[in-house]
């Protein structure tokens, strides 16, 4: 997604959360440090290897869910490209599958993004402005591909292709990668399992963004971007029904 589009909902993200701008430009350079010098070079390029041409299978951490069942999809010749939001990492090794990238905040289990890593996976770290920590604790352990992103404007070393959450934040990189189709599993914007009510609070906002993003993805972008239910059947995106219960 070129900046000029994204800068608009980006900022209203920022003042929604009152999030400062020099707290992500701070993250942004941190992760530049942090990054090998490999992770800074031809990021598109690397991602479109991965990516373009496929059907990109996002997959959320919605309760329930469980891993993609990728046997369901019909053959293809360079079959589909796994695309792990965060945590979601975990379910798909737990299942046997290694994601082709992996998009993360690093504030799930980061410990399975780095043996899937170490396993072939790209992983896709994101710089915000409250993740510095994380950042400094986690980026030096992964030995594999990796390749740096934040919210803001372009800058050397770092990938924007849009989106808020890990989730529609996974299905803007696939749509900017040239995916040929992007299916959501494990996407339901509505159920908040938190028990802390200002948590709660906070995560629903967040899903509403995701939910507006991912509406706007699929109005806008190049890409057919489809809900993938538990029960098999598909929904576009925009639709009234839009999580996989």
């Amino acid at each position: 997604m070129r900046y000029s589009l994204w800068a608009p909902r980006y900022e209203a993200i920022r003042a929604d959360f009152g999030y400062p701008f020099a707290q992500e430009e701070a993250a942004a350079a941190a992760l530049l440090r942090l990054l090998p010098p490999a992770a800074r070079e031809g990021s598109d390029a690397r991602l479109r290897a991965r990516l373009a041409g496929r059907e990109a299978i996002v997959v959320g951490l919605a309760p329930g869910a469980g891993p993609p069942p990728l046997w369901r999809l019909p053959p293809a010749e360079r079959g589909a490209a796994v695309v792990a939001a965060d945590g979601a990492t975990r379910t798909c090794l737990e299942a046997g599958i290694v994601p082709a990238v992996i998009v993360t905040d690093l504030d799930g289990p980061v410990s399975s993004e780095v043996e899937a890593n170490g396993r072939g996976a790209l992983v896709v770290v994101h710089a915000h402005g409250d993740n510095v920590a994380a950042l400094e604790r986690w980026v030096p352990e992964f030995p594999g591909e990796l390749v740096g992103s934040w919210a803001g404007p372009p800058r050397d070393g770092l990938v924007n292709p849009g989106g808020f959450t890990d989730g529609d934040r996974a299905a803007y990189l696939a749509e900017d990668a040239g995916a040929s189709r992007i299916l959501l599993w494990g996407f339901d914007l509505a159920a908040v399992d938190e028990a802390d009510a200002a948590v709660r609070e906070v995560k629903r906002r967040k899903l509403a963004w995701a939910e507006r993003l991912l509406g706007e993805l699929a109005s806008s972008g190049r890409t057919p971007l489809v809900y993938w239910r538990r029960d098999g059947s598909f929904a576009q995106v925009g639709n009234a029904a839009s999580s996989t219960r």
